[in-house]
Formats: structure tokens, sequence, C-alpha cells
């Protein structure tokens, strides 16, 4: 069973090394692009293909070795390659299970102030901050799109910026004594954060006649000319009742651009949502409500530890965490969606 998935491997990773190597390819940018990746996503599993076809040599030689006559090495040997295989299948059929498919996306992130008053709003701006060191850490561009008190609208640009930031949705929440607790009282905040795929055109096609267009004089900061020209945008998609606004910058036009983006980041998550509630219970049941409300982590400021609630795993390093230190979270996260998916795919 375990051979043919490798010969699979094998035979998928030539073909994505002859399709980068093909000058025809390299000269169009798309397909280069295209071919680059499929290379990276094959290389790992590639590699462990490798290695278990050296092991799989490895115990067939130990067991000559132990036909002709009884040996100790031969029998260590053996036994040594018997658990690495065991291993690498594992590693093999975790490695090829299939990715969702938006994880190559860019992503539009969401920051929402909680529960807590003030001090939700000064943890959402935390959040915000550490999932900004996070993502310039990994080598991905931070685009600022609408920030205020207690919200913040970003996009994180770079490829596998979703496969990276899909596991930050929902409520972080926050144990610590506010600056302004003057008896020094633990208070408890959240923050919720939405992390939505940005969908481009052809993912999501909207009629303009759907669109309800509001202009109006922005109101927050932006200097002299905020308050006397109508450059703040409200754009209303009336089938689904989705609203959203922009005023950050100068320009109307900017801010149109900046609200379709949201917009179609969001009615493609919808349309996600949907297909994802088509599916059988017993799956719901297994990967999560996915609702954003859910409990996802907690900042323990007092035992400066954090605890992420749906893998049961805690680290004693939060002032590394608050300063984008996630990888150990996200590499944790990853892992443990596709052993789900793999059980998934063992009961299908």
């Amino acid at each position: 069973m375990l051979e043919q998935l490798v010969r699979q491997i094998e035979a998928r990773f030539a073909d994505a090394q002859k399709e980068i190597s093909d000058p025809d390819v390299f000269a169009d940018r798309k397909r280069a692009a295209a071919a680059g990746r499929a290379f990276h996503q094959l290389e790992p599993a590639a590699k462990l293909a490798e290695a278990w076809r050296r092991v799989v040599d490895d115990e067939a030689g130990a067991l000559e070795m132990l036909a002709e006559h009884e040996d100790p090495e031969a029998r260590e040997l053996l036994a040594t390659a018997r658990a690495e295989i065991e291993r690498l299948e594992e590693e093999i059929r975790l490695a090829m299970v299939q990715r969702d498919p938006n994880d190559d996306k860019n992503v539009i992130v969401e920051i929402r102030a909680g529960a807590g008053g003030d001090e939700a709003g000064l943890w959402a701006n935390d959040i915000f901050r550490m999932l900004s060191k996070y993502a310039e850490a990994r080598g991905l561009q931070v685009e600022p799109l609408q920030i205020a008190d207690g919200a913040y609208t970003f996009a994180i640009k770079g490829d596998g910026a979703y496969s990276i930031f899909k596991f930050e949705g929902g409520t972080h929440r926050v144990q610590r004594v506010p600056a302004t607790e003057s008896q020094g009282r633990i208070h408890t905040s959240t923050a919720t954060v939405a992390v939505l795929p940005e969908a481009e055109d052809v993912d999501v096609q909207i009629d303009a006649g759907d669109l309800q267009i509001d202009v109006y004089r922005s109101s927050g900061p932006g200097g002299q000319s905020v308050n006397t020209t109508d450059s703040a945008v409200r754009i209303t998609h009336k089938p689904s009742g989705v609203v959203v606004s922009m005023q950050d910058e100068k320009s109307q036009l900017q801010n149109r651009e900046r609200a379709m983006r949201v917009l179609r980041a969001r009615l493609y998550e919808q349309a996600l949502a949907k297909q994802q509630d088509a599916l059988a219970a017993d799956r719901r049941s297994q990967v999560g409500t996915g609702e954003r409300a859910e409990k996802i982590r907690t900042y323990n400021y007092g035992e400066r530890r954090v605890t992420d609630h749906r893998i049961k795993r805690t680290a004693h390093n939060l002032d590394d965490v608050l300063e984008g230190a996630l990888d150990e979270f996200t590499a944790a996260l990853q892992a443990d969606e596709k052993r789900r998916a793999l059980e998934l795919q063992a009961t299908a």
C-alpha cells in the first residue's frame, strides 16, 4: 500500500522537476510560479519517500544476514529499520494529505475588541502588533487597510499566508492587571480575530447592481482635508446585507478599492461557510464549528504562559509570543490539521 503511494510521490516529483526546468514554463511568469509552488509542496514528501527507500533497503539487508546466521548487530539493525519505517510511513501519509485550496492565498485579518471595555481595546492592539511582527518574521508583507482604536483591518501578503494565519482566527483571551487597575486585580479581556482568504475576482463574482455605494466625510484622523471632502466610502452588498466602510485614505478611489477587497473576502468566507455547513455532522464534530466566538488561546501574564486550547499546548514564553514567536503553535496546529484530515480520509 505504501509502496504505491511512494511511487506516486516519486512520479509526481519527477514531473514537477521537469516542469520547473522547462524553458517554455520559465518564460511564462504564471506557469513558472505555479510550477515552483508544486515543486516546493512536493519536495518534503519526496525527501521522506527517499528516506523510506533507504530504510527499506536496510531492513532487507538485515533480513538477509539473519537468514544466514543469527547476528546481534543485524537484529538491532532490523529493529531500528522497522521503527524508522513505521515513523516514516506516518510522516509520508501526513505529507500527502490534501492541502486546503486556500493555503496559498493572501489574507485579510480583522481584529475587534471583545469583552473588557478599554482594556479589550488595548488587547486588540497587542494582538495586531503580535500578528504583524509574526508576519514580518515569516517574510510576509503587512498592509494596513483600516486602523482605529480597538478595530484593525489589514492584509497579509505572500506565499502561504493563509496556511500560517488561518489558525489565528477566533477569540484570544488575556488575563492580566490593567495599567489603570489601582488595586492590582487581574482582569480577563478578549479580542476576536477573523482571518479571511483574500478573494480574487475569479473567486467571487459581484454584480455591480447588487451594490449600494455611499460616500461621506471622514471623521477620523488624517489631516485637514479629512472633514472637507467626501472621501469615505460605505459599500452595502444588498443580497447578503454585508456592509464595509473605509475612510483611512484621503482618496475616495483608494477607500473604495480597499472596501471592495474586504467585501470580496467576506463574501468568499460566507460561500466557504455554506459549503462546510453542507458536510456531514460527524466531520463537523471532528474539525470544529469554526465560530469566531470560540476561545482558542489564553495569554496569562501572571504565570507568563500561553495556552492554545485547541491542541492543549502551553508555552511559558509569553514575552516572545507577544513579539511574534508563534511558530511553535503554528507547527503544532498544522500537524493537528493534517492528522484530522488523515483520519477523515481513512473513514471516508
